[in-house]
């Protein structure tokens, strides 16, 4: 079993966990649960604010509107189709937009929009790979882990333009 790093802060979506491994950050997640297992496996859990210390610290750059880009590394833990999405996302500019078919087309299942949706749901790591920039058909807000006025906050935050509200066709392009 493996031990990972985590703290808490506050910041203005609310409270984030983060938690990095001996290779970079695995989770940043809205609220303060420590799952049991991450990536399907099964983890310990130590608080270390040193080892979030760098994580943290971006974190309120972004939030004060000082960082664009995070530079931390990443420990990406998931299937190799969630993977090849979270790295689409990762591609997507600061302040910029991109539809749930345009990340399925990128990754070679130009109908999977719903299985970007679902990859969406499971990222690890949120803010910090950008989930919150990938918008239903007609540029609606879609869903969001961390609820829909948190990925309005951060959409308006960046300067992105979005529609509030989610269409009945939300999902069509």
């Amino acid at each position: 079993m493996e031990t990972l790093a985590y703290s808490h802060m506050n910041s203005p979506v609310g409270r984030l966990t983060i938690a990095v491994s001996g290779h970079g950050v695995a989770m940043l997640s809205f609220g303060h649960e420590l799952p049991s297992k991450l990536g399907g496996k099964r983890v310990a859990w130590r608080e270390s604010h040193d080892a979030t210390a760098e994580t943290r610290k971006q974190l309120t750059e972004y939030f004060a509107g000082k960082r664009r880009d995070f530079t931390v590394p990443l420990d990406l833990r998931g299937t190799e189709f969630q993977r090849r999405c979270w790295k689409q996302l990762l591609g997507i500019p600061y302040g910029k937009t991109k539809s749930y078919a345009d990340i399925a087309r990128a990754v070679g299942s130009p109908h999977g929009f719903r299985a970007v949706g679902q990859a969406n749901h499971h990222n690890p790591v949120a803010i910090v790979v950008p989930c919150h920039r990938v918008l239903a058909g007609r540029k609606a807000l879609g869903g969001y882990g961390g609820g829909l006025k948190t990925k309005a906050f951060l959409l308006r935050l960046e300067g992105a333009e979005f529609q509030e509200g989610t269409p009945e066709l939300a999902f069509q392009d």
